[in-house]
């Protein structure tokens, strides 16, 4: 018997007619604009979900007037938040309350988008391929700038139409107008560390020293803005920090858009340097010193968990050390922050859930053990976009051609994580301690090491999802885990305050966790939370198995 068969023509293939030295614009822009209109969802999503709460749980002036009594003068949320002002209204509430939540999540979106389109792209060597086309060092480097503004344009389209949406409903009364400039101010942070982090793309070496760098210039700028609005003697601190700068926009109350001219200039000196480095450095190379050769060191080399625990070490260590510091901070201000807050039962009832219980230094500590559960988990979420880089730039396949299955590298990857969130609540602990020694109603030791460790099984539920995501959607796995960690804690701030459905607060992997010292340790749920983060990693690591590997 004989084959016989009719050989299929060849397809014409058709040349779209393209501007070939755009394409690296083009490629930033794409990914760029797809995640800044994700995250423009989310925040749209949140100003319309909260601005509607919150009418409807305070109708009333009177009710206003008590929330304003309950929060307005509190020197702690100022701190965290931001200055309160007149949140006895709708426009005083919406802009104290996005500026101070949204802003945050803007920045490491910017923070991390940038670092990724450029410093990422070099480090993956698909930045050097696209310059081989007809462009240079300096105009590459110009178009990766354009597809990072595309993204924010994204961003902030995607937001104002959520503003403006919402401000045009009966209650709240929003103009146009000031709902767009509402929504320059909450893309604001965004924007500049956008900026940040393609300089310091040129600065660093690799893509994680580059986010490291601007991480630390954040952690900088927040922790000025907070001192600054923590003591009203310090107040002209606020001018030294771009957050500050933000915050003096005053939006929706008294705009003031000369104070967003100094972000302008910051953005317009960091974009100027950036395309300057980029023009006199090679691709790959770094403008800051660093060796070329150094001596071995071979500890940690004798396994998968060694290596993983030697490349994650510099950024464990800095992880630490920033979570300590943040929570001596917090916790220096706790008498200080502590004001009587009598009014309605709806502020009681959510003082209470954010761990205020009338004028305790210990319902201030449960908000900051709060926003430590917040950077315990971004430490979870961050394991989980390395976890991909390994399999990405193809380390993993060099692990697992040697007698280690997939299952056993995955499992002790995570383990290693859950070692640095579990040391990221114990230090926790001791920073607010150390900070809040001496003074009056301030927990021991002993509690405040339990309230710490409180901090740490949300966190190990978001390793476990993103284990899952990572194994079933390996290329999406950082969005996705980003974004449960986003819609969390909008959702947890959202029902602090207003009244939410008790679905949708299930959703928060934060609701599950009690606000200790304010109260005392669930261990019963604790337990159960951290169960369930160590079933979804193993589910995750049976999922991986049974794919095959992707690069990047």
């Amino acid at each position: 018997m004989t084959y016989s068969g009719i050989a299929a023509e060849p397809r014409h293939l058709t040349v779209v007619a393209r501007r070939p030295g755009a394409v690296v614009g083009r490629q930033a822009a794409r990914r760029a604009v797809r995640s800044g209109a994700m995250w423009g969802v989310v925040f749209a999503l949140f100003v319309i979900v909260q601005t509607h709460a919150y009418t409807a749980t305070y109708p009333t002036q009177a009710a206003r007037n008590q929330l304003l009594s309950a929060y307005g003068t509190n020197l702690g949320l100022n701190a965290l938040l931001g200055r309160a002002g007149a949140i006895n209204t709708v426009a005083g509430f919406v802009a104290w309350r996005f500026l101070g939540i949204l802003g945050v999540f803007g920045v490491l979106w910017g923070l991390l988008t940038s670092t990724r389109l450029m410093r990422g792209e070099e480090d993956a060597g698909r930045y050097e391929l696209l310059q081989t086309g007809a462009t240079t060092r300096r105009r590459a480097a110009a178009q990766s700038l354009a597809g990072l503004g595309a993204g924010l344009c994204a961003l902030f389209v995607v937001t104002a139409l959520g503003v403006v949406v919402t401000g045009r409903g009966g209650s709240v009364g929003f103009a146009v107008g000031q709902s767009l400039y509402f929504a320059v101010t909450l893309v604001s942070g965004a924007a500049v560390f956008l900026a940040v982090g393609a300089f310091s793309s040129q600065l660093a070496a690799t893509r994680r020293q580059a986010a490291t760098l601007g991480g630390v210039a954040f952690a900088v700028c927040f922790a000025v803005r907070m001192v600054a609005d923590s003591d009203a003697s310090l107040r002209w601190m606020v001018w030294l920090s771009p957050l500050g700068w933000i915050e003096q926009s005053r939006p929706l109350t008294d705009p003031d858009p000369l104070a967003l001219l100094p972000v302008l200039v910051l953005i317009s000196a960091l974009l100027a340097g950036t395309l300057y480095l980029a023009g006199i450095r090679d691709v790959g190379a770094a403008t800051l010193p660093s060796r070329d050769s150094s001596r071995p060191r071979l500890a940690l080399l004798s396994g998968p968990f060694g290596l993983a625990a030697r490349l994650i070490r510099p950024v464990a260590a800095g992880w630490l050390l920033g979570v300590a510091a943040y929570a001596a901070l917090l916790g220096s201000v706790a008498e200080s922050s502590v004001h009587d807050s009598t009014g309605s039962s709806a502020v009681q009832q959510g003082l209470g859930r954010l761990g205020g219980h009338g004028s305790e230094v210990r319902a201030y500590l449960g908000l900051t053990f709060l926003l430590v559960a917040l950077l315990a988990a971004l430490i979870a979420a961050g394991q989980i976009t390395a976890i991909r880089e390994e399999e990405g730039s193809g380390r993993l396949e060099s692990l697992i051609v040697r007698p280690v299955s997939r299952i056993r590298w995955l499992v002790e990857r995570l383990a290693l994580a859950a070692l640095v969130v579990t040391a990221a609540g114990i230090v926790s602990g001791l920073g607010v301690w150390a900070g809040s020694a001496g003074q009056r109603g301030a927990p021991g030791l002993g509690p405040l090491l339990a309230a710490g460790l409180n901090t740490v099984p949300p966190a190990l539920v978001l390793l476990g999802v993103g284990a899952c995501a990572f194994a079933a959607w390996p290329r999406h796995a950082a969005a996705a885990v980003y974004g449960y960690l986003a819609w969390s804690f909008l959702i947890e701030f959202t029902g602090a305050i207003v009244r939410t459905n008790h679905w949708l607060m299930d959703t928060s992997v934060f609701f599950h966790m009690l606000p200790a010292p304010a109260t005392g340790v669930n261990w019963t749920g604790a337990a159960m939370l951290t169960g369930l983060g160590l079933l979804s990693g193993l589910c995750g690591a049976v999922l991986l198995n049974r794919r095959d590997l992707y690069g990047d």
